[in-house]
């Protein structure tokens, strides 16, 4: 029998696979489809301190090998969560984590903060790819300041497993992870979506309604990956890897690279069972090639 169980900081996971934030739900929109005990950890829906209404429609279009997306975070705010989602999942056998957004570092705290008292969340994810209204909307995780910032905010009220999600719309990765890691981030994860453009040649237009969106899926495994392996080295805390897995194949590539973990986002759309055929072929990669454990691999390249 192969051991999947994984260490995220005091975290521990039944198996390394994850749903990635803002394709799973709140899980609970899966449980008929897929035993939610058996997924290492959900990430759920982005969440912030006030609702958001997010962007007008258009906001998803089909690329090749992706999809762009700018659904902007679109919720009904912490409140909603702690008093009409929470009692629905807190039971459930797994790890529930929830991604917190904000627009500046104080609404990043007050909405971790929030969630710090949930007993049955072992950790939240920060999304530091949203806008800073405060400077010109820049998002806070394209700068070392900006990023560094918000964990420092939530880290001073959040007194669980904090994990910070990492956009690859910048110059160098692995300065905004080492920036993370030294105010008190527990785990990165990596890659949010790539910052990507469609246009209907037809009526001369975006097909999304801001203009602009977040890719994902397969078409941008390669820089993930890459990506992983760049912090990997420069950071001593774990990397959760995401960005295109569709196999199990892609998620051991990311466990070479140097991922403790990966998330699965875009597949969850194509095969809602994704994460079920992920794990089992991860067993059954590691057995047949004379593994016991999947640390074994972790970091290899």
């Amino acid at each position: 029998m192969v051991d999947l169980n994984v260490k995220i900081n005091n975290l521990s996971l039944r198996n390394p696979v994850m749903t990635a934030s803002g394709t799973f739900g709140y899980g609970l929109e899966f449980k008929d489809l897929v035993p939610l005990e058996e997924i290492g950890a959900i990430i759920v829906k982005g969440t912030t301190l006030e609702p958001r209404e997010g962007n007008d429609y258009p906001r998803m279009a089909e690329t090749a090998q992706g999809m762009l997306n700018c659904v902007g975070l679109q919720n009904k705010g912490v409140d909603y969560f702690c008093e009409h989602i929470y009692p629905k999942i807190k039971d459930i056998d797994t790890n529930f984590i929830v991604n917190v957004s904000g627009n500046s570092p104080e609404t990043y705290a007050r909405c971790a903060a929030r969630i710090d008292a949930l007993e049955a969340i072992p950790a939240i994810e920060l999304n530091i790819s949203c806008p800073n209204v405060k400077h010109g909307g820049m998002a806070f995780g394209v700068t070392c300041e900006g990023a560094a910032s918000v964990v420092r905010a939530v880290r001073a009220v959040y007194h669980k497993t904090l994990i910070v999600k990492l956009s690859p719309n910048v110059t160098n990765i692995a300065d905004i992870a080492r920036a993370c890691e030294a105010e008190g981030a527990d785990s990165v994860s990596l890659i949010n979506t790539l910052l990507g453009m469609a246009i209907d040649i037809e009526h001369r237009r975006p097909k999304l309604s801001i203009g602009t969106g977040g890719l994902s899926g397969p078409a941008v495994k390669p820089v993930a990956v890459r990506m992983v392996h760049e912090v990997h080295q420069a950071v001593r805390i774990p990397v959760i890897g995401l960005g295109g897995i569709m196999t199990a194949e892609d998620a051991i590539e990311f466990f070479m690279a140097g991922a403790t973990a990966v998330e699965i986002g875009t597949a969850n759309f194509i095969d809602p069972t994704v994460t079920m055929k992920v794990k089992s072929g991860i067993a059954d990669w590691l057995d047949s090639h004379g593994c016991k454990s999947v640390n074994e691999i972790i970091g290899i390249v």
